[in-house]
């Protein structure tokens, strides 16, 4: 695991998306600041990647049912995915609409949550839907460049932090549980905290990406990529 460090603090923001919950008459609120510190001590400036959740929790989700254009997405757009770092529930569907006019290819094989939605270009759209809680990496088949992160949970009990690294868990069980908080490049940290049943509890973590080193990745075959057809779509 990599080191961080664990301070008192209480900030607010950002929130749970695409859920709907049943909050229990005893709850409380986690709140709190993550910090990601480069080379040198430098803040990184990517904050609203980093996904945070509270561990433990028995409580379910189910995903809300809503318009098809409020699902959770990761849209392929200019050879890239946006987001880049999505957060979701178990069993919640995650669709990949292709608007570039080339052909894209989004796979993963991480574990259980391994898929292939094949070859397609705009304006067709393909869906696979989360199955383990877990780090879901996803990369294109034809364009080593594009890659994106699905954080799948098993409780609706997470937050991306917003910009400025704060973030907002509403609706918890009163309880002893441990908040982890995950990014790309500063890897995961964890804190222990007593969520009251009603008001707030304040946390800080700060996750040390100075250590983090970038590494290539396999087509779908685990196959280097062809320099020369990559682009060929």
């Amino acid at each position: 695991m990599r080191p961080f460090r664990l301070e008192a603090s209480l900030r607010v923001s950002a929130a749970l998306l695409g859920l709907a919950v049943v909050f229990p008459a005893s709850a409380g609120t986690v709140t709190g600041t993550i910090s990601v510190l480069e080379k040198d001590g430098r803040q990184a400036n990517d904050l609203g990647d980093v996904v945070v959740w509270v561990d433990g929790v028995s409580a379910k989700a189910r995903p809300e049912a809503k318009p098809d254009a409020a699902k959770a997405r990761i849209v392929m757009r200019a050879k890239s995915f946006t987001p880049h770092v999505l957060a979701v529930t178990a069993g919640s569907p995650v669709e990949f609409p292709n608007d570039d006019p080339i052909f894209h290819n989004a796979f993963s094989v991480s574990g259980e949550n391994r898929f292939d939605l094949d070859l397609y270009k705009r304006p067709k759209s393909g869906q696979w839907t989360a199955v383990a809680p877990g780090i879901v990496r996803v990369f294109c088949n034809i364009h080593p460049q594009m890659s994106a992160i699905v954080v799948v949970r098993d409780n609706p009990f997470f937050a991306k932090a917003g910009a400025d690294g704060s973030f907002r868990i509403p609706g918890v069980p009163a309880g002893q549980y441990t908040v982890k908080a995950w990014h790309e490049r500063g890897g995961e940290g964890s804190i222990a905290v007593t969520v009251p049943a009603t008001g707030e509890v304040g946390t800080r973590l700060v996750l040390d990406a100075s250590n983090y080193k970038r590494s290539g990745h396999k087509n779908k075959f685990g196959k280097d990529y062809s320099a020369s057809g990559a682009d060929k779509y």
